[in-house]
């Protein structure tokens, strides 16, 4: 039986995470989520302030082909490219989005409010391209409050420079290992210093860097259930908090650092980390793992909305339970590695697996759209 305590424990979980300083936003979009009023109830009744999108999240979407029939036809009277019908459907639901959230955006000085949407993936590789290409999100969404999503590779880094220095905002994604962690956060202070040289405002500009959290516990964990010992797997689930935890370390002292304090002179925000893949994928962990145990100040969590409404029901949210871990963290890292399990080899691996995973769901949502357009009698080729 539930007491009066707990319920009221768990009623307000989400408004707690809020209050801890999280900022809450939806790992998912639809044009039927947005049409029907989904989007503005999540932000009435479960303090959702943004939403995140990805190439798997359009192709779930949009290959359903449910809401899209109308501009689907449009498309394809006008014989438009496939690659051009899928940039419209997708800036369409993202500027439909922003103006849902630009009330958000507003009450809140830019800090919330925010939708994502990503460069093509398969660009991953190419610098010249994703600058090209964010340039071109940006000014077809045309919101103040769009972030373009560009993936933290090596070639994502100086372009995180040059979007930033134009004056873009960005959320920089697949971050999974410290080191490209840091990577990020000096391309994107590198990006408002050349912002700053150019007199732009630098307080209109905003990024967040989304740290992948379950994928690592996937990985590690599926290494330590190899392993088989009872000194392996009494670590698992552990390694992507630690991962998650030492980022935050991380990004204190960068920010508190003496090159983001002369920044932050002419108005200059944080990079706020973001925790992205927040969808417990071991059926033995709780399901609210990655909200619980990632409490923060300053930070963001996005969820799927499996995730959100678990946390919302039955979430213990219990103040900040990142920042006394770094001990720890750093200790539980090193007994992974200690097993013979490579934390460097593993964080590749799980870069080029994002990648390659966002670019085979563009490449399923590509294929759907044009099977639409050929239905319609028109070459989406």
């Amino acid at each position: 039986m539930i007491t009066v305590t707990e319920a009221t424990a768990t009623a307000g979980a989400l408004r707690r995470l809020s209050e801890a300083g999280v900022s809450i936003w939806l790992d998912d979009l639809s044009r039927r989520r947005i049409e029907s009023g989904n989007v503005a109830e999540l932000i009435e009744t479960k303090h959702v302030v943004g939403v995140t999108t990805n190439p798997s999240i359009f192709q779930a979407a949009i290959g359903s082909g449910e809401g899209y029939e109308e501009q689907l036809a449009d498309l394809a009277t006008r014989g438009v490219t496939v690659d051009e019908a899928v940039r419209m459907m997708t800036t369409a639901d993202v500027r439909a989005a922003a103006d849902v959230l630009r009330p958000v955006y507003e009450a809140t000085g830019g800090r919330d409010g925010w939708v994502s949407i990503e460069v093509d993936p398969r660009l991953a590789h190419d610098t010249r391209a994703t600058v090209a290409e964010a340039r071109q999100l940006a000014w077809l969404v045309d919101r103040p409050n769009v972030m373009i999503k560009i993936p933290a590779t090596k070639a994502g880094l100086p372009a995180i420079t040059e979007v930033i220095g134009a004056g873009i905002s960005v959320n920089v994604t697949l971050i999974f290992s410290l080191e490209r962690y840091r990577e990020v956060m000096d391309a994107y202070l590198a990006g408002l210093e050349k912002a700053q040289a150019a007199g732009l405002d630098l307080s209109g500009i905003h990024s967040v860097a989304s740290f992948f959290v379950s994928r690592v516990d996937s990985e590690i964990d599926k290494r330590l259930t190899l392993l088989g010992t009872d000194e392996a797997l009494a670590l698992k689930g552990k390694a992507a908090l630690a991962n998650a935890r030492l980022a935050y370390e991380a990004y204190e002292n960068v920010f508190a650092g003496d090159r983001f304090t002369a920044l932050a002179g002419a108005r200059a925000n944080t990079q706020r980390p973001l925790w992205a893949s927040t969808g417990v994928k071991d059926p033995a962990f709780r399901d609210t793992l990655y909200v619980e145990e990632l409490v923060a100040p300053g930070t963001v969590n996005t969820m799927p909305e499996a995730t959100l409404n678990a946390a919302a029901d039955h979430g213990d949210v219990q103040g900040d339970t990142v920042t006394g871990g770094y001990a720890q963290a750093r200790a539980d890292l090193a007994a992974v590695e200690r097993l013979g399990i490579s934390y460097d080899e593993v964080v590749e691996q799980l870069e080029q697996e994002g990648v390659a995973k966002f670019e085979v769901a563009w490449q399923d949502l590509l294929d759907a759209v044009t099977k639409s357009l050929d239905s319609k009698g028109v070459d989406g080729e």
